[in-house]
């Protein structure tokens, strides 16, 4: 029965709402409960699902965070917010491996890696590294402490991470970055932010690739349950990163 694709896209897209930021794989995690919901759609359908409800969760960064992106500002002189415009560089910079992988590799990759034995290994070994680089961190003051301190050598190193992730499903996206980000010094608000607006364009264009792939054309009951997962994960989005930005002020990753 239809609804209950529809309910099974409610508890996709709260899944990926908390995952997305949580830094333990949102595609993971998606991939893992479909074992058990198994989402009554084709194969390429599910495949393309998974990555653009995220556009959801990229929605609610855009919505929270809209001052800190958003480089132009009518009301003063000049318009043009300098340090916006430079942390958009440094973000573009950041996703050129990720892109470069994702764009020659993508057939490959899903072929290979897209099932739930990876997600498994990877989901506990991005857990046990979060131990050991909290603890190597642990006494330490960050050199990072602002994003005008993040340089491009900085935000370089964090997108190569990021490509751990475009490569190994179960290997959280926010976790490879903010990994890569404490390891050469970063802040942990900071490096989550970064993360944050990282997951903008890369996300916004590997929702695109997905959907050049399935071709644009759906059934009217195909658009419902994307359009579904999608709001659940924006509206669970907007919760789950202000969580995560109280919640490390206080603590560490190691949870």
């Amino acid at each position: 029965m239809e609804w209950i694709e529809i309910f099974k896209a409610i508890i996709l897209g709260i899944i990926e709402g908390i995952t997305e930021w949580l830094p333990v794989s949102s595609t993971g995690h998606m991939i893992l409960v479909d074992e058990f919901l198994q989402l009554g759609m084709s194969p390429e359908f599910k495949e393309m699902f998974f990555v653009v409800i995220q556009l959801g969760a990229i929605m609610a960064v855009v919505l929270l965070y809209w001052k800190k992106i958003f480089p132009f500002n009518f009301n003063k002189k000049p318009f043009v917010e300098k340090d916006i415009i430079i942390m958009w560089i440094k973000i573009v910079l950041a996703c050129i491996p990720a892109a470069i992988i994702g764009l020659k590799w993508d057939d490959q990759i899903n072929a290979l890696f897209y099932n739930f034995q990876t997600v498994a290994i990877m989901l506990i070994l991005f857990g046990i590294l979060f131990i050991v680089v909290e603890n190597h961190n642990k006494g330490k003051t960050p050199k990072i402490n602002n994003m005008n301190q993040l340089t491009y050598k900085a935000a370089l190193i964090i997108g190569l991470f990021q490509v751990i992730a475009a490569v190994f499903p179960g290997t959280s996206r926010s976790g490879a970055t903010i990994v890569g980000a404490l390891l050469i010094g970063v802040s942990r608000e900071i490096a989550a932010e970064f993360t944050f607006f990282l997951a903008i364009p890369v996300m916004f264009g590997a929702s695109l690739l997905k959907l050049v792939k399935f071709g644009f054309v759906f059934t009217g009951f195909e658009l419902v349950v994307l359009a579904v997962g999608t709001i659940v994960s924006f509206i669970v989005s907007v919760w789950a990163i202000k969580f995560l930005m109280g919640y490390i002020k206080k603590h560490d990753f190691k949870v």
